[in-house]
């Protein structure tokens, strides 16, 4: 009978546990779903300061677009930060979610590389180029591509683009359409790939020196941090943004990335 009860009771902890959400209400924890480059990287740089305030940061390292607004939209992560707006955007009306974005931080000037050709103009008829396989992206990779002159979108203004929207394509590009987090690894596969540049910065590669296109740095694709509504007033999330949008971080940003990733406060 003892041993009954006490396995009944293990039973219920483990439970308990794995129903556990976000940091558990703990006011001293805040949990933040990330992509290694450059957004955990720069979490990284403020846990000490965050520490002085007495919170702790809880960085969670994802090599993925999805997960980190699942996990957050069901309350298992507080917020997220490693999205533009028109991937959130996207992302909302595809899976029903209502995540908001709380905070602009960053830049990430997204990039056009290859392994084949040192020049754009080298690009042959009929080349292969890879672009995200997700609206948001896609339609940042195809506006690139036209403001190179590359192609021509059924509307020049669009932000979820895809290759269907192409209308003009002056040299019979072939797109191949893979999911974000893969096309480094296929950088040697096809002529050019479209790579946001937190992926190709873990990839060793430089947009300031590798990229054959990269957007200006009036890029409208400011990365934020992102919650559910009840996060704006959450004074752990403000303290995270109020360091995220700190001098400090400017610096750090400037020193570290070189203009690869460029504040956006």
């Amino acid at each position: 009978m003892q041993r009954r009860l006490l396995l009944a009771a293990m039973a219920t902890l483990i439970l308990a546990g794995c129903g556990k959400s976000g940091s558990a209400g703990d006011p001293n924890v805040l949990t933040v779903a990330a992509t290694a480059v450059p957004h955990a990287e720069i979490l990284e740089f403020v846990k000490p300061a965050l520490a002085k305030q007495g919170l702790k940061l809880d960085v969670r390292v994802f090599n993925d677009y999805v997960q980190p607004n699942v996990q957050v939209s069901e309350g298992r992560i507080d917020v997220n930060y490693f999205e533009t707006g028109p991937y959130l955007e996207e992302f909302n009306k595809a899976k029903g979610t209502n995540l908001v974005p709380l905070a602009g931080i960053h830049i990430e000037p997204f990039g056009a590389y290859s392994r084949k050709w040192k020049k754009i103009d080298q690009l042959p008829n009929g080349a292969t180029v890879a672009i995200p396989n997700e609206p948001s992206n896609s339609g940042r990779a195809l506006q690139l591509l036209a403001h190179a002159g590359l192609i021509t979108l059924k509307d020049p203004g669009s932000m979820t683009a895809t290759p269907q929207d192409v209308v003009q394509n002056r040299k019979n590009l072939k797109f191949r359409e893979i999911e974000a987090a893969t096309l480094p690894r296929v950088l040697g596969e096809v002529d050019m790939a479209m790579i946001n540049t937190n992926y190709a910065l873990d990839a060793g590669l430089n947009p300031n020196k590798d990229a054959l296109l990269i957007e200006g740095k009036d890029s409208p694709y400011v990365n934020f941090v992102v919650g559910t509504e009840k996060a704006r007033k959450d004074p752990r999330v403000e303290k995270l943004i109020a360091a995220l949008r700190s001098p400090e971080v400017k610096g750090f940003i400037a020193r570290k990335y070189a203009g690869a990733v460029v504040p956006a406060f």
